[in-house]
């Protein structure tokens, strides 16, 4: 499956973390994506989804950096454990392909169920393919996991705050 750049834009940010994401957008646009990562990293670390997810589209494809499916997987994953919609599917995509992450359709379920339950319909389809993957039983932890699912934001690194 080939990850489609979807970038976010956040409305309500603080002026100097819009301008950091926003200043990674035009760079992107302009295809360097070496001053897109650079500009993204620093917000990623520090928590923010939206520049998680555009992180690991980079690592995913290999723009202003090797291509890393392991990174791709690790920043997808930091920003869908906080409900990120967009890196849920991606998430989920790695898990079904085996890409980043060891194959396992259970979680390949669970992130597909959490994008579907968000409306998002391709995740929907997703997930009834990786459902047919699962026995009853493995299906079952699948659907728990799901419901079960917490979103968690990360603390933001507090030393660079004023």
């Amino acid at each position: 499956m080939r990850t489609v750049l979807c970038l976010a834009f956040v409305l309500g940010q603080f002026a100097a973390g819009a301008a950091d994401f926003n200043a990674g957008i035009a760079a992107y646009e302009k295809g360097d994506f070496v001053k897109a990562r650079a500009e993204w990293e620093p917000l990623a670390e520090a928590g923010d989804p939206p520049a998680q997810f555009n992180l690991a589209l980079l690592f995913y494809d290999g723009r202003g950096a090797p291509q890393d499916y392991e990174a791709a997987f690790h920043w997808f994953s930091r920003a869908a454990n906080q409900g990120y919609v967009k890196a849920e599917r991606n998430l989920g995509a790695m898990y079904a392909e085996g890409r980043g992450a060891v194959r396992d359709y259970i979680k390949a379920y669970k992130w597909f169920a959490l994008c579907s339950a968000a409306g998002n319909d391709a995740c929907t389809a997703q997930r009834d393919l990786a459902a047919k993957r699962l026995n009853s039983g493995k299906l079952s932890e699948a659907r728990r996991l799901a419901r079960e699912f917490k979103p968690t934001m990360e603390k933001k690194d507090q030393e660079s705050q004023p």
